[in-house]
């Protein structure tokens, strides 16, 4: 079915770009695939992203918009330290569970060059939100603390993507982290 809506054409690309990485994963993501599933014409696709690098940087932000905005709603008012981060984990690892294409997008990503920069960005991110956390919890080195902590709640979603279940042996595992030595 053909939209005419501009909006509406970029968020049919956005849905079938996310439900063909899902079955085929990224590196077989073409745009004659994307354009046919969408139901949008080659044009749209070019006038939008540019290129299907643009696509693929587009796709990889708006999976982690759509988590950070979970994360933001599930600790608005916490204050930092282990409750707060262990709220934003269980945002973070509920909506990768609940989002197409999670291993595309947190582990194939990687090896995207022309994403890298997208992909380092959000890690990023998600560590500097983590940091005050490590801070609170007294560790003597909170920024490196929330890069491993990144590192591991990513191999967690990426685990119960392929389990296609919650993994909680892991979950507690990674809790378990927290109360380790400073």
């Amino acid at each position: 079915m053909r939209t005419r809506d501009p909006a509406g054409k970029k968020a049919a690309l956005i849905d079938a770009g996310l439900a063909l990485a899902e079955e085929a994963g990224l590196g077989r993501l073409s745009v004659d695939k994307i354009v046919s599933a969408a139901g949008v014409a080659k044009g749209s696709f070019f006038h939008h992203f540019g290129t299907r690098a643009g696509f693929l940087t587009e796709l990889h932000r708006a999976f982690h918009d759509r988590i950070a905005e979970r994360i933001d709603d599930a600790i608005a008012g916490l204050p930092p330290g282990r409750d707060r981060l262990l709220t934003a984990t269980r945002a973070y690892l509920d909506g990768c569970r609940a989002d197409r294409a999670v291993r595309a997008l947190l582990v194939e990503a990687r090896a995207e060059r022309e994403i890298l920069a997208e992909v380092t960005r959000r890690s990023d991110q998600f560590a500097r939100l983590a940091a005050p956390d490590f801070a609170a919890l007294g560790r003597a080195r909170p920024a490196a603390a929330a890069r491993l902590w990144i590192t591991m709640a990513r191999d967690v979603a990426v685990a119960e993507s392929g389990a296609d279940a919650v993994l909680p042996e892991l979950r507690t595992a990674l809790a378990e982290y927290l109360d380790g030595p400073g």
